[in-house]
């Protein structure tokens, strides 16, 4: 029996939001691992695709590009047995978060959480039971059978790219059955992938779509409520939805219902300022289904706060919204004792605006943190940066000297591994000064 209209307005609204970040991670998993016409294929499922080179001002098709932390992707589909993720031991910064497909995260590898040691980690899928072999460092149980990886790791510089690259290589994912050297499983059956279009979001073909993705999702204990009110309207995780089978009334319903949905979340991004919380673990985000919406939506592989925190200044102590560099010189001056508390590296990367991307400027510096070669800290051990059009004359300032452009400019601070003090609000980022 189909819900009444009202029903089914309501749980189109809800299961519209609740959706949203499964579609939008296969919008991504289409474009990387099913599709090898687009530019963006990684190869296929189970392969790593790595980028190394930095960005430069000419990359103008990226918004906010961040060269701390070049990118490692990878999507897994765990059906037929899990995976293995090896990585080599370094001594630089890296992360790779493993993604659920509704974009909740199982778990992460990397410098903060397991080590910079050498390991093998297990990456299992929903109701896997078989034994762990010897050798394995740690297990991800994830609650989907697709999963996403969007690895970072720390690059000093263009001239640390071989270096990097040499890192990234020996990231490798292996199934299973290949890391022990035993006969692989039968393998899943090969399913006719959707083609992605943006335009499903908009329509009743959003759950045709979701319904055959639930199909790698199994039903969750703390979402039978959810579910259960999908299955009602025939959103049930076999791929059999059809929209036809819905009365015109119920139909129109569900089409006022997906525009309820569509607005709660236009809503809930216009109101969301920071994204320290918005990602995490399915413990960390619970039942806040808006939250996680709002965070497939900024920004579908952001990372926790404990993990990279993001600050920054979009205007100056003069009130100048945004700055601009044209108008005046700027410095950002640390204290002593008040330096970016960062466990493992800080930086601050200045944007050109509105464009928000990388400024050219004479001696190719795009941001500035505690590894800069050369930086030179205040008589007292502080720290100030001088953020400006034009290089100044002290060689002291020079080294400190984050190029700005002949106009309005923002900086974005990014601290990997932050202090709790940063976490807990106990440090604060000092004002950007006008300096002249």
């Amino acid at each position: 029996m189909q819900p009444t209209p009202e029903e089914a307005r309501r749980t189109a609204a809800d299961a519209w939001i609740w959706g949203y970040p499964l579609l939008d991670a296969y919008r991504t998993t289409y474009q990387r691992a099913i599709d090898p016409e687009d530019p963006r294929y990684v190869g296929g499922f189970g392969r790593f695709r790595h980028y190394a080179e930095p960005f430069t001002p000419a990359d103008t098709d990226v918004s906010t590009p961040n060269n701390d932390t070049p990118y490692s992707v990878a999507w897994l589909d765990l059906r037929a047995e899990p995976f293995v993720l090896s990585v080599p031991a370094t001594d630089r910064y890296y992360v790779l978060p493993v993604q659920d497909l509704d974009t909740a995260y199982v778990g992460y590898v990397g410098a903060r959480t397991t080590g910079r040691a050498a390991g093998h980690h297990l990456i299992a899928g929903p109701g896997w039971s078989g034994t762990v072999p010897e050798g394995v460092t740690s297990v991800l149980r994830a609650a989907t059978f697709l999963v996403g990886i969007a690895g970072r790791t720390h690059l000093a510089g263009p001239e640390d790219v071989p270096a990097l690259r040499a890192v990234q290589e020996r990231y490798e994912l292996r199934p299973l059955s290949a890391y022990t050297d035993t006969a692989a499983p039968h393998p899943a059956e090969e399913p006719v992938w959707p083609v992605w279009r943006d335009e499903v979001l908009g329509t009743v073909e959003f759950y045709t779509l979701l319904d055959f993705l639930l199909g790698f999702f199994p039903v969750l204990e703390h979402e039978r409520g959810v579910r259960d009110r999908l299955a009602a309207l025939g959103v049930s995780g076999t791929g059999a939805f059809e929209p036809a089978a819905l009365s015109p009334e119920v139909r129109a319903a569900v089409d006022r219902g997906i525009a309820d949905g569509r607005a709660r979340l236009e809503k809930a991004v216009a109101a969301t300022t920071v994204s320290a919380d918005l990602f995490g673990t399915r413990a960390e985000l619970g039942d806040d289904y808006i939250r996680r919406a709002v965070a497939a939506d900024v920004g579908l592989h952001g990372l926790p706060a404990a993990e990279v925190w993001y600050g920054g200044w979009s205007d100056d102590d003069r009130g100048d919204h945004p700055p601009n560099g044209h108008d005046h010189d700027h410095l950002v001056r640390f204290p002593p004792g008040q330096l970016p508390p960062a466990r493992f590296f800080w930086t601050v990367t200045l944007y050109g605006l509105p464009e928000r991307g990388l400024v050219a400027n004479e001696i190719d510096r795009y941001a500035i943190g505690d590894r800069t070669p050369g930086l030179v800290y205040d008589d007292d051990g502080g720290l100030t940066l001088h953020v400006r059009r034009d290089r100044p004359a002290d060689p002291k300032e020079a080294a400190n000297w984050l190029p700005a452009p002949d106009g309005p400019f923002g900086l974005v601070v990014r601290l990997y591994g932050p202090d709790p003090s940063v976490l807990d609000g106990g440090w604060r980022l000092p004002p950007l000064t006008v300096a002249d």
